[in-house]
């Protein structure tokens, strides 16, 4: 694994470790709402899978720069970002979801 490389796993490391926390912050403030309709319960299941996934991603990155080996790294590097991408996308499906709802 080059710098670049390395550099980038670090990146996203951070960054969905950030986007977990975000995930649960939002899923507070929907359930301080008290909003009983089937959109909120809908936009709370996929930001706690959005969490979820990227706590997966988390750790996956994390071994990932901790493997001694190249090949098992190189997957669990693509396993990451695969998570990464769709806890991204249940993120953003969320947001339309809360925007919908509120307004």
């Amino acid at each position: 694994m080059n710098n670049w490389e390395r550099h980038e796993i670090i990146q996203l490391l951070s960054l969905s470790g950030t986007l977990a926390g975000l995930c649960i912050t939002a899923l507070t403030v929907f359930k301080s709402l008290n909003q009983a309709q089937i959109f909120v319960t809908v936009a709370d299941d996929v930001l706690a899978c959005s969490a979820l996934c990227f706590l997966v991603a988390t750790y996956l990155f994390f071994f990932s720069l901790r493997i001694k080996t190249p090949r098992t790294g190189f997957w669990l590097e693509k396993a990451g970002d695969l998570c990464f991408l769709l806890a991204l996308t249940g993120m953003v499906s969320s947001g339309f979801i809360m925007v919908y709802t509120i307004w």
